[in-house]
């Protein structure tokens, strides 16, 4: 993605992380726009930014047309999608409001006009495993994450929107090239600061999780969507994200 001004289509774009993220590529000099809910609070300096467009629906309320309409002409897509930590979030509809999204968003980049393939950074959790790499978990891990499974749909929406792309997509689509960031524990802080990017989890992220900053996620989506050399070691593949130093596992864990 060589363009000094790269388009990047973005969902989710109003949480925590999703703010972060629009601020980052804003920065970087890029086109955005957000697909967000009419109700969102976006913050007046985003709101004002002569490159960022809001485009005011939920969106699993747009038709496949006018989906495809905005992805045309992006050169990256990056989902920041979740569910808001309420009971009414965590149990209530959409219960699959991320896999749908992603997938949406994958048949409009299908549908869309171009030959030159299309990024797409999915925000997911150290919590989610790259059934790629052999990931062993200890087994009171696999029974909690089971239980999870089982009792939690935010975790298995989570679940399922990776494999989307690590399924759905794949490594040889021609049109989508993918790429899943995997925090482990999210933090606030203020600045960017250095941080492990690797490529499966080295702590519980059950019984030991590491820190990992909202800000640091929202800077390797943003570089992953901006830069060369870091997309090619990363495209295809699920990195874990952690603050720096947060990647070495706890004596004993």
């Amino acid at each position: 993605m060589d363009d000094p001004a790269p388009t990047v289509l973005v969902v989710g774009g109003t949480g925590a992380t999703g703010r972060l993220l629009l601020a980052a590529l804003l920065a970087r000099g890029c086109r955005v726009r957000a697909i967000v809910r009419p109700t969102a609070r976006v913050p007046e300096a985003l709101r004002k930014h002569e490159a960022l467009e809001l485009i005011e629906s939920p969106v699993l309320d747009l038709p496949p047309e006018a989906l495809r309409k905005h992805v045309q002409g992006c050169d990256g897509v990056a989902s920041c999608l979740g569910h808001s930590m309420s009971f009414r979030g965590v149990f209530g509809p959409p219960w699959r409001l991320v896999t749908r999204a992603v997938q949406r968003l994958c048949d409009a980049i299908r549908a869309c006009e171009g030959s030159t393939p299309v990024r797409f950074v999915l925000m997911s959790s150290a919590g989610v495993r790259n059934r790629d790499l052999d990931e062993p978990i200890s087994f009171g891990q696999h029974v909690v994450m089971a239980l999870l499974r089982l009792l939690v749909p935010p975790h298995r929406d989570n679940e399922r929107a990776a494999e989307v792309l690590r399924v759905g997509v794949g490594p040889g689509d021609a049109r989508i090239h993918w790429c899943a960031v995997r925090p482990d524990s999210l933090q606030d802080e203020d600045a960017v600061a250095p941080h492990d990017l690797v490529p499966s989890p080295t702590r519980s992220v059950i019984f030991d999780p590491g820190r990992t900053s909202r800000i640091q996620v929202a800077d390797v989506m943003a570089r992953l969507l901006v830069e060369g050399e870091l997309w090619e070691r990363w495209r295809g593949r699920m990195p874990v994200v952690y603050d720096r130093g947060e990647s070495a596992a706890a004596p004993g864990s």
